[in-house]
């Protein structure tokens, strides 16, 4: 389910004042990372991570595997900012409009 462009720019504001749950650093991404970041989608749908700048792998990387891992949407990748969206699951939930 790709974003349109329209979505995309709308996410892209929503987060635009988000703080980032989580820094990317020189470990990388590993697991315990993509679980926790996992939990905030569930509970957030929109995230922002940092990617420090000892990170291995440049944000627009990093923000594509994390995508994949967490089977969510990179919305945008800002400098050093990676958003991300996955609607979440929970039913007794307000969803992210956009």
């Amino acid at each position: 389910n790709m974003l349109t462009s329209k979505q995309r720019s709308n996410l892209k504001a929503l987060a635009a004042n988000l703080q980032p749950v989580a820094q990317v650093g020189k470990g990388g991404v590993n697991e315990n990372m993509v679980k926790s970041l996992s939990d905030a989608l569930e509970a957030r749908e929109l995230i922002k991570i940092s990617v420090l700048t000892n990170a291995e792998n440049e944000a627009k990387e990093t923000g594509a595997a994390l995508a994949e891992a967490l089977k969510a949407d990179c919305v945008a990748v800002i400098g050093r900012k990676v958003i991300l969206y996955r609607r979440s699951s929970r039913k007794d939930f307000e969803h992210v409009e956009f």
